[in-house]
């Protein structure tokens, strides 16, 4: 009976009666979204010789919240029917011949070909490669007379996420955190959600609602996906822009850290975010790194905002990784709104490209009104192509190099000489 879903969900959980294709519960942090996708599965693998679908945001979601977490399937199955888990093939195998193998939104291709009677896919709105992921998976959901999926996932307004939305084969279970409050920690409760209780922040993660573009900002969700690509060109330059927090507390902003890179075409693109609560030690190396996995020119930070402080930081990380970086000064003369403009416009002209999608990035360029304390992420954006595409160094330069592009493009284009 402990492990009796009927028993305990609550009635929003329970799985919709009907003929349907894909169940997306769309829901906010702390919901059950993951012990409900879970049940799904386990209901799914009772059948025998099943062949089911885990896909998560990255390989270590998969294993860590949709296999092994506190509501994941190994978690919540009983010990009847507990599958055997093999890492290293990424699947579940279960006594009656059900497998469920395990993919990554990370590697979209990796769906093609494999066929699955139903599939369980987590925080697709959060995916690198949503749409790719998405339509390579429905491709393969075509074994047995009635092929079932389940969405778990916090909302964002992309095009993957409205295509589902408005599909006539979806049905949609709609719920807030409060709804499973009694299974929260009190301190989340008073802390987190009172902190965005009201925010738009907390209408999209406590109450799962799909926004829309906020009147004011300077980027749009439409704007970034009309500029969205998944292969960049080869690159002129590569840089690492930092925007370091005050604190890495938790409770305060995170240390932005964007990776981007001026490609050949003299058009920008966002390659890697790699923001989060670091230790100025912990940035430095993270930084470091990036900077020669990625074969960057330059590390980049603001001047007046603890620039120093950033170029010893990072100086310090790359003499204990024995490492040569270049540490460009980038110097804020203007207000955050006149700096951020031009990059804005950038993106308008469809100059710079998001290459995949950076959910988090995205929420903050999307959310913030100009007047507001800029967060993290974007400010480290802006320090990015204000070194690649504004910068005196770049005057005149990317000219030339959309010239060269062009003549290129053309070259390669024209037929050979004597070909019929």
């Amino acid at each position: 009976m402990l492990h009796d879903w009927a028993v305990w969900c609550r009635v929003d959980q329970q799985e919709p009666p009907g003929e349907w294709v894909t169940w997306l519960v769309k829901a906010g942090r702390g919901y059950g979204k993951t012990r409900m996708g879970a049940e799904f599965i386990l209901k799914q693998a009772r059948t025998p010789r099943r062949r089911l679908c885990l896909i998560g945001k990255t390989p270590a979601d998969v294993r860590d919240t949709m296999i092994e977490g506190d509501s994941g399937i190994l978690t919540v199955a009983s010990i009847a029917e507990r599958p055997r888990y093999e890492p290293t093939k990424r699947r579940l195998t279960w006594k009656n011949g059900s497998i469920a193998t395990a993919f990554s939104g990370e590697v979209p291709d990796a769906l093609r070909g494999p066929q699955h009677h139903a599939g369980w896919i987590d925080e697709l709105a959060k995916f690198k490669y949503p749409q790719k992921t998405w339509d390579n998976f429905l491709f393969g959901l075509r074994l047995g007379e009635d092929p079932r999926a389940i969405v778990t996932t916090t909302p964002r307004p992309t095009p993957t996420m409205r295509e589902i939305l408005t599909d006539p084969t979806t049905i949609v279970t709609h719920g807030s955190t409060y709804l499973n409050a009694a299974n929260l920690a009190p301190t989340f409760l008073s802390k987190i959600l009172k902190k965005y209780q009201g925010t738009r922040l907390g209408r999209q993660e406590i109450e799962g609602d799909l926004l829309d573009d906020m009147l004011g900002a300077l980027w749009t969700y439409p704007t970034l996906d009309a500029c969205r690509v998944d292969v960049p060109p080869l690159f002129r330059r590569i840089v690492i822009a930092i925007d370091p927090a005050a604190s890495h507390d938790e409770e305060n902003d995170e240390t932005g850290i964007i990776v981007a890179g001026l490609g050949q075409d003299a058009h920008g693109y966002v390659l890697h975010d790699a923001s989060g609560h670091y230790t100025p030690g912990q940035w430095g190396a993270k930084a470091v790194d990036l900077y020669r996995t990625w074969q960057a020119d330059a590390v980049v930070g603001e001047t007046n905002n603890g620039g120093e402080m950033v170029g010893f930081t990072v100086q310090t990380a790359a003499d204990a990784a024995q490492t040569t970086i270049r540490f460009v000064p980038v110097h804020a003369s203007r207000g955050k709104v006149t700096r951020a403009e031009p990059i804005a416009a950038l993106f308008e002209q469809g100059r710079i490209h998001h290459v995949g999608t950076f959910p988090d990035l995205e929420d903050q360029m999307c959310t913030w009104l100009p007047g507001a304390d800029s967060p993290d992420r974007m400010d480290a954006l802006v320090w990015a192509f204000t070194e690649l595409m504004l910068g005196e160094r770049t005057t005149g330069l990317l000219d030339y190099y959309a010239g060269l592009y062009a003549e290129q493009q053309q070259a390669e284009a024209a037929p050979l000489k004597g070909s019929s």
